[in-house]
């Protein structure tokens, strides 16, 4: 076993503090990933403080993994000491069921493993990118195009993927019209990456305070939905609309919004509820989705297509010592786009 360092939160209240892990020996297709940065995803935060079911304590979150490739096993083909990759929400799944062959690992029907707080196929229970180091079989493991800054990718291999997903699956292209629910983490990089696709964005916001941002990033309009005007003025208006948030809302007011055949799809993960009227549905023909991360192939798919547009997220630095104070800024939405953590600070703590 490998031991290293990491930030672990041993309860729900918190706090982080400084530990170690075990990681296990190279297997003939693990990489061991020295991790330069790791995003932090609200799903993080969810998980830790048990609001999507019970978890096992300690626990080191973190599925937006960069680094460096230190080590390989003896038969690994993809990858070499010293390459720039990632490591996203899962690290491995049963690779034989129809949505595995298919490459849409994300929905392997035996569920795949998630990158934390899960038992791997070995039996041991998954850590995640708060630490230094971690081992994941190669085919679980992408390569980061050498235009994107290895810090600027982390918050990609989630909040990137996550978004864009079901942009493709449900084509997002000139002529279509796109709308946004929230300009958070994930809110603001399914602004760029439908922009960069063609799409006419718009985003939903609860307020206009962060219009400014919106435009820039690529939205060619802005809506407060606090103002009842916006659900009367753009009434089957979209589509496709990403809802981003994780909280509960008023969905049926969304649905509303949709022109005919156009569908809501929730990367949102509120712990609530969100109960949809038939009728919401019925009148236009419309449909209320989920999509989850992308499969491996799609992941690449997805970074490659970000430095081909040079599409980074935009990010905070923070070291290993401000994790908790990150976690309470996102839950206020003081956070503009996605906190970064500098695992090298962890080191000289």
């Amino acid at each position: 076993m490998i031991a290293v360092n990491a930030r672990a939160v041993f309860s729900p209240e918190g706090p982080f503090k400084l530990t170690t892990i075990e990681r296990r020996d190279l297997k003939p297709h693990d990489v061991l990933i020295e991790i330069k940065y790791a995003g932090i995803c609200h799903s993080d935060i969810h998980t830790a403080r048990g609001d999507w079911g019970p978890v096992d304590y300690p626990l080191v979150p973190g599925h937006e993994i960069a680094g460096i490739v230190a080590q390989v096993g003896a038969d690994v083909t993809r990858y070499a000491a010293g390459d720039r990759v990632g490591v996203g929400c899962m690290v491995d799944s049963c690779r034989q069921c129809e949505p595995c062959q298919n490459g849409e690992e994300q929905y392997c029907e035996s569920g795949n493993t998630g990158t934390y707080a899960a038992i791997d196929r070995y039996g041991q229970y998954t850590q995640g990118g708060y630490s230094t180091h971690i081992v994941v079989t190669e085919d679980f493991v992408v390569k980061i195009p050498d235009g994107i800054a290895l810090d600027a990718a982390a918050p990609l291999l989630c909040a990137g993927i996550t978004t864009y997903s079901p942009l493709r699956h449900w084509g997002a292209a000139p002529g279509k019209k796109v709308a946004v629910i929230g300009l958070g983490g994930l809110g603001h990089m399914a602004v760029k990456l439908a922009h960069a696709m063609g799409a006419e964005v718009t985003v939903l916001s609860q307020t206009l305070k962060k219009k400014e941002d919106g435009l820039k990033l690529g939205a060619s309009h802005y809506y407060a939905t606090s103002d009842a005007e916006t659900f009367k003025k753009l009434a089957n208006s979209f589509d496709l609309i990403i809802n981003t948030v994780s909280a509960k809302i008023d969905i049926n007011a969304y649905l509303s919004l949709l022109a005919l055949d156009g569908t809501l799809v929730n990367v949102g993960a509120p712990s609530e509820p969100l109960p949809v009227q038939v009728f919401s549905l019925i009148p236009y023909r419309r449909s209320f989705a989920g999509s989850t991360i992308g499969g491996i192939r799609e992941t690449q798919e997805m970074l490659d297509f970000c430095a081909e547009h040079r599409i980074v997220p935009e990010i905070e630095i923070i070291s290993a010592s401000q994790i908790d104070e990150a976690w309470e800024r996102i839950l206020a939405s003081d956070v503009r786009y996605r906190f970064v953590i500098d695992i090298g600070t962890m080191e000289n703590e």
